[in-house]
């Protein structure tokens, strides 16, 4: 069973149920639309993980395609710009999207195949004994497996009752976004803008309706209005030249915030039947893009380990062998982007045989 029915919950009862296996989610929410404010962009790498579950098309069918990043510096002067993943593959191109959207695609995705995906009810607890786990849930029901996947998200209750006392910690950043369809900020479309302002990180692209998706990370927060976030933010970016000030101004509706956090690294991730995946496990700040693409793989090679190894106990070292040094490299190198500090100029462990790792039909070695 999997403990949340998020993007990397609902893609691991995907995974799961391709490998053959026999899959129930449990999600608290009372319907898919989790985070409906927040967007995300899902990486080359995630939308392989989404191809390889054969769910890429119903992915793609919301959001809108990046296919190049543009740098700009303080002034609003381009530094420079390049390709954004593998840009030249449509099923694999960056894409920019809705949380909820995307909660939403994959969980109808799910029923479709025939997963039950239960709503409404949040776990208490998890009892684990020799020939199988047991959830129980607030509603007073449980439910018994052979392994629970623990997908609950940033504060995970899974995370509580195999980790206690693991806490998320803040990584040095408060992250703003929001949406305007009033700005008409410079361009082309399928492109994703950075700002290197002085006191923010900011973004921004514009979907294929004329909306622009914004966001900026600040380390030095200036104080809230009365009025909302937006104002002190807008004053805060006007120090620089460039879009961001305008974008922000432009957007009439909630300035949405949240805190940069991120899981230490080393963190235990599994006792005997309960493993923890996606942010659950290895949350990173947002600062390298790579948090729900990360859970997407994490889907597609627990699912392998899974189907390859000859036991659980087997198949949850191999899972965590593959994934620990890369997610947790993830995880060090976006915090020192959030901090600023000077990141690792190394490759993310695993990126020379990801392709492989992700190709379902390849066996995963011992």
């Amino acid at each position: 069973m999997v403990i949340g029915g998020g993007i990397g919950g609902t893609a691991t009862a995907l995974a799961l149920h391709k490998a053959g296996a026999d899959v129930v989610v449990h999600e608290a929410h009372p319907d898919s639309a989790e985070d409906l404010g927040a967007f995300l962009t899902l990486a080359s790498n995630g939308m392989r993980a989404l191809t390889q579950l054969d769910a890429g098309a119903a992915v793609r069918a919301v959001g809108f395609p990046l296919r190049e990043m543009r740098v700009l510096d303080a002034a609003g002067e381009e530094m420079g710009r390049g390709p954004l993943g593998e840009a030249d593959d449509p099923r694999l191109r960056f894409r920019c999207v809705r949380r909820g959207d995307l909660n939403a695609a994959l969980q109808a995705e799910a029923v479709r195949r025939g997963i039950e995906v239960r709503h409404g009810v949040r776990l208490t607890a998890v009892e684990e004994g020799p020939d199988g786990v047991t959830a129980r849930f607030s509603d007073g029901s449980a439910a018994t497996a052979d392994l629970l996947i623990g997908a609950d998200g940033l504060h995970s209750t899974v995370r509580e009752a195999i980790v206690p006392g693991v806490r998320p910690r803040y990584a040095g950043q408060r992250v703003f976004y929001g949406y305007t369809g009033a700005a008409r900020p410079p361009g082309a479309a399928g492109q994703l803008t950075m700002v290197r302002g002085s006191r923010a990180a900011f973004g921004y692209a514009v979907s294929r309706d004329g909306e622009t998706y914004w966001f900026a990370r600040v380390a030095d927060v200036p104080p809230k209005a009365p009025g909302g976030w937006r104002e002190p933010l807008v004053g805060l970016l006007r120090e620089d030249g460039g879009p961001a000030a305008d974008i922000v101004a432009a957007t009439h509706v909630d300035v949405l915030v949240t805190d940069a956090a991120e899981i230490p690294v080393g963190t235990p991730w599994r006792s005997a039947r309960t493993l923890l995946v996606g942010d659950a496990a290895h949350a990173a700040s947002p600062a390298t893009g790579q948090g729900a693409s990360m859970a997407l793989e994490d889907a597609v090679v627990l699912a392998k380990s899974l189907r390859d190894a000859p036991d659980l106990d087997a198949a949850l070292t191999r899972y965590e062998a593959l994934r620990r040094p890369r997610v947790e490299h993830n995880i060090t190198v976006s915090g020192a982007l959030s901090r600023g500090d000077r990141p690792t100029g190394a490759p993310r462990p695993g990126e020379d045989d990801l392709v492989r790792l992700l190709d379902w039909n390849s066996k995963l070695a011992a």
